[in-house]
């Protein structure tokens, strides 16, 4: 699939572990604020096609998890999950011809995550 950002600055081809079905929202103090919904693919199921000078990245805590955004634009991309790093979350609305809106996304419990504990 074919993923960008708003600007078309950065394109992604992804490769989705089980499609849009791994479809999700993350309620940690991170994942709240930026509101996107991700979809799992597996780390070399995410391609930089373009605009990889224009990715920037930010990461806290345990440094596990990487957040890309677009350094242009300011929209996430992709990141390497804490939960399973070796997975990336891709933001779903970035996948062309997807709308999150259509599609019933549940919440997952990042707040409690087992590595703060």
């Amino acid at each position: 699939m074919k993923a960008t950002c708003h600007c078309g600055a950065v394109e992604l081809r992804v490769t989705l572990v089980d499609g849009l079905s791994t479809a999700r929202r993350c309620d940690c103090t991170f994942c709240r604020r930026r509101g996107a919904a991700a979809v799992s693919a597996p780390l070399d199921g995410v391609e930089v096609i373009r605009g990889a000078d224009k990715l920037t990245k930010y990461s806290w805590g345990t440094q596990t998890a990487q957040h890309y955004f677009c350094s242009v634009c300011g929209i996430y991309t992709h990141h390497r999950r804490r939960s399973n790093p070796n997975e990336f979350g891709v933001n779903m609305a970035n996948l062309e011809g997807v709308n999150p809106r259509d599609h019933d996304i549940p919440w997952v419990d990042g707040i409690n995550h087992p590595s703060d504990t």
